[in-house]
């Protein structure tokens, strides 16, 4: 499994990017990491806030910023060439360049020449470990919880984050399993899935998440959806590789299609939870939806409050905002399951 480290404070770059949809590397490590968060910088025309101090390159070096931190991603994962001149600044002035995008920032030959005479580094966290295996679909000892979604970019990774949390304060044996690029910013350790040869995702998804005492219970981080018209395949990898047990669903409260895909409505819950299930029982015959997981940010609490509930009385199972109301319902279903 990867293991990764970068210097703080951070200084979070946010390119020109409009769409917080593709900000949320950055969001994810304000949200779960403010501590090590400097400033953010924005080009021209970019619109998305984090709510850092807006600083240029030259004030966050003055201000002590070791690592610079690129906080978006264009569909792709591609370092655009208005991108390069920043990152070559940023290192010219001591900032180690840290990426989880596909494009290799060594593979930059001007950006790799500056690291080298400034004597920083250029961490890339979306690369793979070398020499995974193919799935085995070998049952492994331990409990296993993967968050599945309707769509990209809702909240699957915030959801895993929490019921670690929720889980680890309870004294339950519990490990968050970081699947992308933030999480493994984020917790330091994990694979990114969508960075795997193909004939290899579900077996790194076995390496991920691996034999574990009979109560401990790996909390995955999830990726893509199932009904994602571009990532539908990496997200069958992890769920086959995985073998959850128990598995929540999460969505995002008035998302209509799937972002970036206008064309494609977002599936229903039942329609993710069977299709989960009907892929996911062929690694595991007992696996089930054990909760709902719902990004209601863009309601009022008591919208958020009603909308939960109704989910409740409509699927059965325990519906919740964890980072507006806790993993509580969640844990619970944890710790009564068998």
């Amino acid at each position: 499994m990867q293991q990764i480290s970068f210097q703080a404070p951070y200084l979070i770059f946010l390119g020109s990017e409009t769409n917080p949809t593709y900000a949320k590397t950055g969001a994810g490590i304000v949200q779960w990491q403010p501590e090590r968060c400097l400033g953010q910088f924005n080009l021209p025309g970019g619109t998305v806030d984090l709510g850092l101090p807006q600083l240029s390159i030259a004030e966050a070096a003055a201000k002590g910023a070791k690592s610079l931190v690129i906080g978006t991603a264009v569909i792709g994962g591609a370092i655009p060439e208005s991108w390069v001149e920043v990152l070559e600044q940023a290192a010219g002035l001591g900032m180690d360049i840290v990426a989880g995008v596909h494009t290799r920032l060594s593979d930059i030959p001007s950006l790799a020449q500056t690291a080298l005479e400034a004597g920083v580094k250029l961490i890339d966290v979306r690369v793979p470990p070398k020499n995974l295996p193919v799935g085995t679909g070998k049952k492994r000892p331990g409990l296993r919880l993967l968050t599945v979604g309707t769509d990209c970019a809702l909240g699957k990774k915030y959801t895993a984050l929490a019921i670690t949390k929720e889980a680890q304060d309870r004294g339950m044996k519990a490990t968050f399993r970081a699947s992308g690029q933030t999480g493994i910013m984020i917790s330091g350790a994990g694979i990114p899935i969508d960075a795997v040869v193909a004939d290899f995702v579900s077996g790194a998804a076995e390496v991920l998440s691996p034999d574990n005492d009979a109560d401990h219970w790996d909390v995955i981080e999830g990726q893509g959806a199932l009904h994602h018209p571009g990532y539908g395949a990496v997200s069958m990898g992890l769920l086959i590789g995985s073998q959850p047990d128990a598995f929540v669903v999460c969505t995002e409260a008035g998302r209509e299609v799937v972002s970036g895909w206008p064309d494609f409505p977002l599936p229903s819950i039942d329609e993710v939870i069977e299709r989960t299930v009907t892929i996911g029982k062929r690694t595991n015959p007992g696996i089930r939806a054990i909760g709902i997981s719902v990004n209601t940010s863009k309601l009022s609490q008591e919208e958020a409050v009603a909308y939960l509930s109704s989910l409740e009385s409509q699927h059965g199972l325990p519906a919740t905002d964890p980072i507006r109301f806790g993993a509580t319902k969640i844990v619970d279903a944890m710790e009564s399951f068998s």
